[in-house]
């Protein structure tokens, strides 16, 4: 197979790790640190009212669409009350009702919410009616007309029409006909945005009112105030409006809450109500949040994916995931450094013995394992043993020094010992049998430089392994293993000079000292003339 085929898969694997990271991380929101927090807020709703009579009905619009944010949790309380949703394509609504109630009543709806990058477009494709026109009598159809003919003078289509008519509306100084109609609507926000609708209707231009609040970044906490804004058509397209700044389109901050035509609150009895917002700011965990944000949006994501996995099994996981790193880096200290060690895998298992006992700690035991086993080893060896049974002895021993280690550590108040059983029994008895056959055939030198590169790999290794940051990464995004992946297969085709190489051949790569070359015939003869005389 060809380098550039090789070159190919890698690059393609590196690619497709890649967009599949950058997707969790700009569109599923994973965090990369895993101590990532992120802003929610939550939104409480509170209808308040005195029953005029036993059996009474509250209709609540509740969210809906919501371009900018993501509902990821909700909560409704009203105590004897029953519950019922609906949805409509124009909007969600919650209506309590009760037979009997005496006193004052107290219904809340309570919405946890967090940003997303996803918008809605649905909330733009309500079908343009036009709603009914008011029956006003006179003078009020007279000031209306005049309204009306003033404002067309100073637009060029709907849209600059509805905003040129939510402008004179809301003039501090209104005029005349402005003044004699606000005695009809009213003067409160919402009834001047649905006057104004009901303006437009007479002029057939199709508009309809949308609530919403406005949700901060600033840490702060308190009553919220569910705004108003237009929505008008101008013939393709819904364009949203502010009636206090006049400005087009949605606004980044802003949580809509109804976009039904319908009020916002509805009361069967002629009961008088209140309906009141509050809002608060704090910080959660971004991995939580993330998570809860898949179940709401798409449950498969989660369901599929190492996040739907038992809470015991996600910790195995996440030890598993970090030892192809530990593998790694062993890759390269041997295959570039040129590190000598005992085994393939041996330091990385260590290195995982190492999470337990911390790295001086560990090392410390290891050593005196080891060097134990060496000893009743080299004794062993005078009994001329085989193989098997030689091993046997030697696990049975370092079983039992572990044993000791833990149990001397315990009376001396040391948690430290008490780690050493976690080690890999059958990996120590096999590097203490390689290593005092390392000395026999390659002598003491030998022997040690490799166990001390066992000890340096396992030591860089849990140095990674137990890196936080990468542990969550690996995680979060396994597919960062893939990249690791294609990495490995290029090095795996790597045949040149390893580090320790080009330092003990070091001296090749000088300049040889300059031969000097044998002295011409003609020379010759003038040197042994030049004697002569």
């Amino acid at each position: 197979m060809s380098k550039r085929h090789l070159y190919l898969l890698a690059f393609s694997i590196i690619a497709i790790a890649c967009a599949a990271m950058y997707y969790k991380w700009s569109v599923l929101k994973f965090p990369l640190q895993p101590d990532a927090q992120v802003q929610v807020w939550t939104v409480q709703a509170h209808v308040e009212y005195q029953p005029r009579a036993a059996a009474n009905a509250v209709t609540l619009q509740i969210p809906s669409y919501t371009p900018g944010f993501a509902v990821l949790d909700e909560r409704f309380i009203a105590r004897g009350y029953s519950k019922l949703e609906s949805s409509s394509p124009e909007g969600r609504e919650v209506q309590w009702a009760n037979r009997r109630v005496v006193g004052e009543q107290d219904l809340y709806y309570r919405a946890t919410i967090v940003r997303s990058q996803e918008q809605e477009q649905a909330l733009l494709d309500f079908d343009p009616v036009i709603p009914s026109p008011p029956e006003l009598e006179e003078p009020y159809v007279t000031a209306a007309d005049s309204l009306l003919l003033q404002v067309r003078e100073g637009s060029i289509n709907n849209v600059t029409y509805a905003r040129e008519l939510l402008r004179r509306l809301g003039e501090a100084t209104p005029s005349e006909e402005v003044a004699l109609l606000s005695e009809r609507y009213g003067a409160d926000e919402s009834d001047r945005a649905y006057f104004a609708v009901q303006l437009l209707a007479r002029r057939s231009i199709p508009a309809r009112v949308i609530h919403g609040l406005q949700l901060t970044d600033e840490p702060r906490e308190g009553e919220g105030r569910l705004q108003p804004w237009l929505m008008v058509h101008d013939g393709l397209a819904w364009t949203i409006i502010d009636p206090r700044t006049f400005a087009e389109g949605l606004p980044s901050d802003l949580f809509l809450w109804s976009s039904s035509d319908r009020r916002v609150l509805q009361m069967e009895s002629e009961a008088a109500a209140s309906l009141m917002f509050s809002v608060s700011r704090n910080l959660a965990d971004a991995m939580a949040i993330a998570e809860r944000r898949l179940e709401v949006q798409d449950a498969n994501l989660v369901r599929y994916s190492l996040l739907s996995l038992p809470l015991q099994a996600q910790e195995t996981y996440r030890v598993l995931l970090m030892v192809p790193i530990g593998a790694f880096i062993m890759l390269l200290l041997r295959n570039l450094v040129g590190v000598k060690t005992y085994g393939t895998f041996m330091p990385v298992l260590i290195a995982l013995a190492f999470r337990e006992t911390a790295l001086v700690a560990g090392v410390t035991l290891f050593v005196l394992v080891v060097g134990f086993g060496l000893l009743v080893r080299f004794y062993l060896e005078r009994l001329r043993l085989l193989l098997v049974p030689r091993l046997t002895a030697i696990l049975i021993l370092v079983v039992l020094l572990m044993a000791a280690v833990s149990v001397l550590s315990n009376r001396l108040g040391l948690e430290v010992g008490l780690s050493v059983a976690l080690f890999p029994m059958v990996i120590m008895a096999m590097t203490i049998e390689r290593m005092s056959v390392a000395w026999d055939e390659r002598g003491a030198g030998t022997a040690i430089r490799e166990g001390v590169g066992t000890l340096i790999v396992a030591a860089l290794a849990y140095l990674v392994m137990s890196w936080r940051p990468l542990e969550h990464l690996v995680f979060v995004y396994p597919e960062t293993l893939l990249v690791l992946f294609a990495f490995a297969l290029l090095l795996g085709r790597y045949s040149g000079y390893r580090l320790n190489e080009l330092f003990r051949f070091r001296a090749l790569a000088r300049d040889p000292d300059p031969i000097t070359p044998p002295p011409s015939p003609a020379d010759a003869t003038d040197t042994a003339s030049s004697g002569k005389a």
